[in-house]
């Protein structure tokens, strides 16, 4: 039984969807554990050809849980980043076709997910962004996602403004790869994944696996760098007052 995440086969196209709709889908530790254990249940599974990820309600996912997040110490967050890498692999070291349906904002992890699958299908009202700086943590996962679209200059716009684009800065910049309808977002997700079908299966698995390599280093220096700035960031003080006002205005 998953309480955070729904999962829905259509024939042989498994879809993930965050399922916290009262929370815009952000995601917490029982999140991450159950999407990781149904990204890895999905890969080993040979009736299922493909994934699509999406989001139930009006959000894709708005990012970490803050109520969460306002928790944490310094090494609560050591503990955390290692949780984000368990959770962000199963969905990168996925061999099968993986597309993300964009049913709404995509902020922080949730844009981190977004780019993680091969392709990112999205509407006209989507949000898309980092906005970590902004409730006073280091900006560094999403910094290494997005510098492999976008480059430095781009990035350091980004990770510094913290600001979440619309959906057609996005797909011109490639952060999304198609706009659709929003009510046809699922649908054309899961229209990509067969498309991504027709190619010979092997060669999709090593050619997934060979764009892993080529940032395997990257990725690996991105959480360490990940668990030493968030420590600061906590040791500082700095997310737990954010996180506290502005839970505390939402209360």
């Amino acid at each position: 039984f998953m309480a955070n995440i729904k999962i829905i086969d259509h024939a042989e196209i498994r879809v993930l969807a965050f399922d916290r709709p009262r929370k815009r889908n952000a995601v917490d530790a029982a999140t991450r554990a159950e999407l990781a254990m149904a990204f890895t249940a999905a890969d080993q599974d040979p009736a299922v050809a493909g994934v699509v990820v999406t989001g139930n309600g009006e959000a894709f996912c708005a990012g970490q849980d803050l109520a969460e997040a306002q928790a944490f110490d310094p090494e609560n967050a050591e503990f955390w980043v290692e949780d984000l890498r368990y959770f962000l692999s199963a969905i990168r070291d996925l061999d099968k076709p993986c597309v993300a349906a964009v049913n709404g904002t995509a902020a922080g992890a949730g844009m981190q997910v977004a780019l993680l699958c091969d392709m990112r299908i999205g509407h006209p009202g989507v949000k898309i962004g980092q906005p970590e700086i902004r409730v006073g943590l280091a900006s560094v996962i999403g910094v290494h996602l997005l510098s492999l679209i976008l480059g430095h200059a781009r990035t350091t716009d980004l990770a510094l403004s913290g600001r979440l684009l619309d959906a057609e800065e996005a797909l011109a910049i490639g952060m999304l790869t198609q706009l659709v309808d929003a009510e046809a977002v699922v649908d054309e997700a899961i229209a990509s994944v067969r498309y991504l079908l027709q190619r010979p299966p092997n060669a999709f698995r090593l050619s997934k696996r060979r764009l892993r390599e080529i940032t395997q280093a990257d990725f690996d220096e991105t959480f360490a760098a990940a668990a030493r700035l968030q420590r600061a960031a906590y040791e500082s003080g700095e997310p737990q007052r954010i996180m506290g006002e502005f839970l505390a205005r939402r209360r």
